[in-house]
């Protein structure tokens, strides 16, 4: 079965299940190249991705899109998701529960898709992948997990919000291509994934 067909499964999945928090908002579940070797994972929609159904579409996302587009990055050859597939009201601060609940869910979208490099945008996505990492330290390092390669990043909206945060946010994203040509170096020794839990340590590479 191919990974399209695989992750629409996984769409109609978490659609059916009454179980997952946030049910009053709409789901959105994500989007990009299926077959990428890059994913960025943000915390929850927001206002506009409720509404359009899609990640990162807001000031936010075209913040995401300039970035890319920096670096000659398409936004249609990467993979773009949140932990969370539904708005929290208010647009506050995912709760510890509702990650909990939809991880199971991205942990399956993730290993459908496969890919080598993940990015996780803000440190909520970031502690999810790195329990014990800060943000402000750790943003921009590159670690090694089991079969991935994880670089932590500011999310987009705090860089709207602090010139210092976007420039820092906008040397990281610069480095992306560097980082990703040498994914083959950073995962020689590759294993391939079984159904992993949260990884309970990490090393700085770079």
């Amino acid at each position: 079965m191919d990974k399209e067909t695989l992750l629409n499964d996984l769409r109609e999945e978490i659609s059916s299940d009454k179980s997952l928090p946030l049910s009053e908002s709409n789901l959105v579940f994500g989007e990009g190249d299926p077959d990428t070797e890059v994913i960025f994972i943000g915390e929850a929609p927001g206002f506009y991705e409720d509404r359009e159904g899609r990640p990162f579409v807001g000031r936010a996302g075209k913040l995401l899109d300039e970035l890319l587009k920096e670096i000659e990055w398409k936004r249609d050859s990467v993979y773009i998701t949140n932990i969370v597939k539904r708005r929290p009201p208010e647009n506050r601060d995912p709760l510890p529960e509702e990650v909990a609940a939809y991880y199971p869910y991205l942990r399956k979208q993730i290993d459908i898709i496969n890919p080598k490099l993940i990015l996780p945008l803000g440190r909520f996505s970031m502690n999810v992948f790195l329990p014990d990492a800060k943000i402000s330290r750790d943003q921009g390092k590159v670690f090694r997990k089991g079969n991935w390669i994880i670089v932590p990043l500011y999310h987009p909206a705090a860089a709207l919000r602090s010139t210092a945060v976007l420039n820092d946010l906008r040397n990281a994203f610069s480095k992306l291509p560097v980082i990703k040509n040498k994914l083959p170096d950073l995962l020689r020794n590759r294993v391939e994934p079984s159904v992993v839990e949260h990884p309970s340590h990490q090393d700085k590479l770079i």
